[in-house]
């Protein structure tokens, strides 16, 4: 299919980044994938061929709640299995407005390369694991998005307790609310208690709204979530990433190459990134110790953190950027505890006994996290939530080596 010389970025949604522009660059010379896999440098800064001398996620399955996944992509063939769609309409395999958010996420996490023995294109952090797709949903470029916000309001929720049941041992969420109307939901907040006890780790984006006052995201900010800052190469904050107290670790998430749909790579950046790098990393501890609890999993990813802050840990960063094969050789050491759920009671704790409070522990649920809800709350600049946490900066000049694929 024929891209414009420029379009808008893949989905913003709620955290509507806004309309940053994914310029395709014409004439652009097409280029072998190593250069490609040059410019992956979360793989070196997290030790990649090092932990994967230990694991690459082999036995795992990631859900990746998003706007669906390309299965099709050669970075991703036979990683994904099949999935569900709770949003039922909108755009569809082959249409410009789906999955591309949701792929590249997928292409973080298990992306296996294509070509000879896998050397060209985009590596995830966690190769061998297995991705489940839960489309809860629309890219902001969807024409049916204001449907989805007007009728699939539960589907975030939904999707979480359907990936529990259907076999995911992590739950990707790259995706919030941090509106300055966001509050927490019970029926969200139960979904995740549901898969925290039924030993599936949950992790989420922190949110992108670092230079808009660091608002509170969700679901980043329920109890046992793993809520993940984005960091640069260097292991600083990037400005965009939300600064709360729920920030757990840091990871990649500027100037990140992504796959797409569309078969070009692109560089993002954004706290959706850095939590589908941890949630990679995630399934590379529970492909090796598949017994640890959600909350070992989140002990041991801060307790091995790297350029930890003063104190141990701040707002920015948590307890700093990820290292997996610390992670790794701590998780050796653990004995496996079962999981305990947090208590509905939390909000008063978390959130104050103010009305918002009040109104969580009141309030039936609606699917707020991803912002199609139709409850009084929604302010009128919620667009449509669960923000997929990426921007879609410029077309990397780089394109797939066609090996007789669409």
């Amino acid at each position: 299919m024929k891209r414009h010389p420029a379009r808008t970025a893949a989905p913003t949604l709620l955290f509507a980044l806004a309309t940053v522009l994914a310029v395709l660059l014409p004439g652009a010379p097409a280029a072998y994938a190593d250069s490609i896999r040059d410019q992956q440098w979360p793989l070196q800064i997290l030790d990649a061929r090092q932990v994967w001398q230990i694991t690459r996620g082999q036995g795992v399955t990631v859900a990746v709640l998003d706007t669906g996944v390309d299965g099709s992509h050669p970075d991703l063939t036979g990683q994904v299995l099949p999935g569900t769609d709770l949003i039922g309409f909108g755009a569809k395999p082959g249409d410009g407005d789906w999955a591309r958010h949701g792929t590249a996420m997928a292409g973080i996490i298990a992306g296996h390369g294509h070509g000879p023995d896998g050397s060209e294109g985009v590596m995830g952090i966690a190769p061998e694991a297995r991705i489940l797709p839960v489309r809860v949903i629309l890219e902001d470029t969807d024409p049916q998005r204001q449907r989805a916000r007007d009728s699939r309001g539960g589907a975030l929720a939904q999707g979480i307790r359907w990936a529990a049941d259907h076999g995911a041992n992590v739950i990707n969420l790259s995706l919030g609310d941090d509106s300055k109307s966001a509050h927490p939901d019970a029926d969200e907040d139960n979904a995740i208690q549901y898969a925290l006890a039924k030993g599936v780790v949950v992790v989420a984006s922190a949110g992108n709204s670092g230079q808009q006052g660091d608002p509170a995201s969700y679901p980043a900010a329920y109890p046992g979530v793993i809520a993940v800052a984005a960091v640069d190469r260097y292991g600083r904050r990037a400005a965009f990433s939300t600064s709360r107290w729920y920030a757990a670790v840091g990871a990649p998430g500027v100037d990140v190459v992504i796959v797409d749909p569309d078969r070009q790579y692109y560089e993002g950046w954004g706290t959706s990134a850095a939590a589908a790098y941890v949630s990679g990393t995630v399934a590379l501890i529970r492909s090796a110790y598949p017994r640890l609890a959600p909350a070992q999993v989140k002990q041991v990813l801060e307790r091995t953190a790297t350029d930890s802050p003063p104190g141990g840990r701040n707002d920015d960063v948590g307890s700093g950027m990820i290292d997996p094969v610390a992670a790794l050789q701590a998780a050796a050491k653990l004995m496996p505890q079962p999981e305990v759920p947090v208590p509905a009671s939390y909000t008063q704790q978390y959130f104050g006994s103010g009305s918002q409070a009040a109104h969580a522990q009141e309030s039936p649920g609606i699917g707020i996290s991803i912002g199609i809800g139709t409850g009084a709350w929604i302010g009128p600049g919620c667009a449509i939530a669960g923000a997929v946490l990426i921007l879609i900066a410029a077309v990397v000049r780089l394109r797939l080596r066609r090996t007789g694929g669409p």
